[in-house]
């Protein structure tokens, strides 16, 4: 497995899928290796992914400093990684948590992207934030669902501050499309893969300035796709408008039926919407 430095010395790896034009490919979690992105549904078919784990996830070391896991921090691992590649432009995709990383990175460095896909985002790096009943509301939709009342119940309880382990883990079918073998298969997959530590890092006091952030972007001026799940209950469609609002040349798409990952949702919609969009 390919690796490279990090600007502090830092053995950072990374993963390589198909061949052609490289897409760079940030993970969420956060601090989530790679493994659970496989080759994003199909999307190695089109444009070669290379798959970055982030320091102290994956194949990367960990770190001397557990503050350099800090969000605004890991900007660099991204610029040492675009050096390490020899690309003087390069288009960048991100995946939930991984969105405000790569909204930072775009922030510092607009002359550096040439397109950036944001898979169903957070927010933080905003400064949008969903409400309770929002959330409530995209997981409404799914009343019909053999699971939805325990479900519902436990998201009722988590909104209301009462959130447990069992009410976290009893909320999970919300984020898929169909909470199926497939879905649960993948769920599990994901289990010992993220970093806690650096999760806890991730977004500490300092790492995000989102005004500045805001006026940033506001002037970042290469085409931008936000793609929201229409039942995710992480990302939820609204808070993704609202984000693709912040750019002047943004593309907002809803995949129909799909949660917090779409390429499991539906792979065939998932990689025509992204690879049309990354050309």
């Amino acid at each position: 497995m390919p690796t490279f430095s990090a600007h502090d010395g830092t053995d950072l790896a990374y993963h390589v899928f198909g061949e052609g034009v490289p897409v760079i490919c940030l993970p969420g979690g956060p601090m989530q290796d790679t493994d659970y992105l496989g080759e994003l549904g199909g999307l190695s078919a089109h444009r070669q992914l290379i798959m970055l784990d982030l320091r102290g996830t994956g194949r990367s070391a960990t770190p001397a400093d557990a503050a350099s896991y800090r969000c605004d921090r890991l900007v660099d691992d991204v610029e040492a990684l675009r050096e390490h590649l020899g690309l003087d432009r390069f288009d960048l995709l991100a995946h939930c948590a991984g969105a405000n990383l790569a909204a930072l990175y775009a922030a510092r460095h607009p002359d550096r992207v040439g397109r950036l896909a944001l898979i169903t985002p957070s927010t933080f790096a905003v400064g949008i934030a969903p409400t309770g009943e929002s959330r409530l509301e995209v997981a409404r939709l799914r009343k019909d669902e053999p699971w939805f009342p325990d479900a519902f119940a436990a998201l009722e309880a988590i909104v209301a501050g009462n959130a447990t382990a069992d009410s976290r883990q009893a909320i999970d079918p919300f984020f898929y499309g169909r909470w199926d073998a497939a879905a649960q298969a993948h769920h599990a997959a994901q289990t010992g893969h993220r970093n806690d530590e650096a999760a806890a890092a991730f977004g500490a006091e300092g790492a995000y300035d989102p005004d500045a952030t805001r006026a940033a972007l506001a002037a970042f001026g290469a085409p931008v796709l936000l793609l929201a799940g229409e039942v995710d209950l992480n990302s939820i469609p609204s808070a993704v408008a609202a984000f693709a609002e912040l750019f002047p040349n943004a593309e907002f798409v809803v995949q129909p039926a799909a949660g917090h990952f779409p390429w499991t949702d539906d792979a065939e919609r998932f990689v025509a919407t992204t690879a049309t969009f990354l050309g």
